[in-house]
């Protein structure tokens, strides 16, 4: 996962922190947004798992903290769930004039309740998922119950939640008490996904059934099984990202890969729109190779030159194994550390030729195992007799030509 952090602006002018998240090797197929839980961040560690879990699939997140929160420009307590839509809004315009339009929304508690009411206003939308939300924002009251009563008579009061204060307005309140979610939800003409946890403590497990019944199809529901409200254990987090993942990628559109195929073992294929970029099959193996984005490459993966560094290592390990294992050696692991360069070369003793460079592998092995000075000295000169190595050495013949 690649994060670019990026801001944008709210409908009052005031500016919202973010993170993009985006996929490590191909450009992302689609672009969601995340809305956190109440008073939470961007930064939130269940936020970042599930963000890593889309990226894997190609699907680019961009998380934001809410006005007031985070890192946010704003006042907390001049904020209220209307404006937390609003918030949602802005960032779907954010990502429509600087890189693609939203086409899926993720809300985590009160944020599944905003992504719910903010589903209409955003027309690129094609699919919306809720973890733990609640089936009416008011539920939200519960957590500053005590000052309910002085929130109504002196119009605002300071609440502590989740151990931090807060300040919260009447105006906060009435906001909460206008949606009608029940109605809200039953328009969104839109694949939903209910995920929820039946032993949270906050949002009751009943909230997921309430919007499951309101909702109309397709709708699904995934039980987070023993997940507490904030998704705290990774592993909860990032099942939670898994499945979402699986679900969107029905419902959003997705580039459909060029089949890789050949008569040859390998066979390397670059698209005009990809760049430098090229999808490589090997065998059965595919995976993509690239340039570094200082020469105007999308850095999605090894350089060609990696590639071939890579064989020298590779070729050096398989090799010094298989001949440890025939000899019974106790050769418990071997780590190799390479580096390639171009060296002119008369500093490879070559003066007769100097002003030409040739390629040079510095090649640093590392081993581990119950071995003697003598047994090492003679893995150093094995290492010189793997295949690629002497691939490397003999003169090399490529013929070309173009296919009919």
């Amino acid at each position: 996962m690649h994060s670019q952090k990026v801001s944008f602006s709210n409908f009052a002018g005031q500016k919202l922190s973010a993170r993009l998240e985006l996929p490590l090797d191909t450009h992302p197929h689609a672009y969601a947004i995340f809305a956190h839980c109440f008073t939470c961040n961007k930064n939130l560690t269940a936020v970042r798992n599930i963000s890593r879990s889309l990226t894997r699939e190609g699907i680019a997140v961009l998380r934001f903290d809410f006005t007031g929160l985070g890192e946010s420009e704003g006042e907390f307590a001049d904020t209220n769930f209307a404006s937390n839509v609003g918030d949602l809004v802005a960032a779907a315009n954010f990502l429509n004039n600087a890189y693609q339009a939203p086409t899926l929304m993720i809300g985590h508690s009160l944020g599944g309740a905003a992504v719910l009411c903010a589903a209409s206003k955003i027309p690129s939308l094609k699919a919306i998922a809720t973890l733990g939300a609640p089936y009416d924002p008011e539920h939200v009251t519960h957590l500053f119950a005590g000052g309910i009563q002085e929130i109504q008579e002196k119009g605002q009061a300071a609440v502590s939640i989740g151990g931090r204060d807060f300040t919260i307005k009447k105006e906060f309140l009435d906001a909460l008490i206008e949606v009608e979610e029940h109605k809200v939800i039953h328009e969104i003409n839109l694949p939903l996904l209910i995920l929820h946890s039946p032993v949270d403590r906050t949002v009751d497990i009943s909230n997921a059934t309430r919007i499951y019944k309101a909702a109309q199809h397709p709708k699904s529901f995934i039980s987070l099984n023993e997940a507490d409200h904030l998704l705290t254990k990774k592993s909860d987090s990032s099942y939670a990202g898994t499945m979402i993942a699986a679900w969107a990628n029905g419902y959003l559109e997705k580039k459909e890969e060029e089949t890789l195929s050949s008569n040859r073992p390998v066979v390397v294929r670059n698209d005009a729109d990809e760049g430098y970029s090229s999808q490589v099959k090997a065998g059965k193996h595919r995976f993509v190779s690239d340039e570094p984005t200082s020469v105007g490459g999308n850095d999605f993966g090894p350089t060609p030159y990696d590639l071939l560094t890579a064989s020298l290592g590779a070729c050096t390990a398989m090799t010094l194994r298989m001949y440890a294992n025939r000899k019974k050696w106790d050769l418990q692991s071997v780590t190799v550390h390479l580096e390639h360069g171009k060296q002119h070369r008369e500093d490879c003793d070559r003066p007769e030729q100097s002003g030409s460079k040739i390629d040079h592998f510095d090649r640093v092995i590392e081993i581990e195992g119950d071995l003697d000075a003598k047994q090492k000295s003679r893995l150093l000169e094995i290492a010189d007799k793997c295949p690629v190595h002497r691939t490397l050495h003999n003169e090399v013949k490529v013929t070309t030509r173009l296919k009919e």
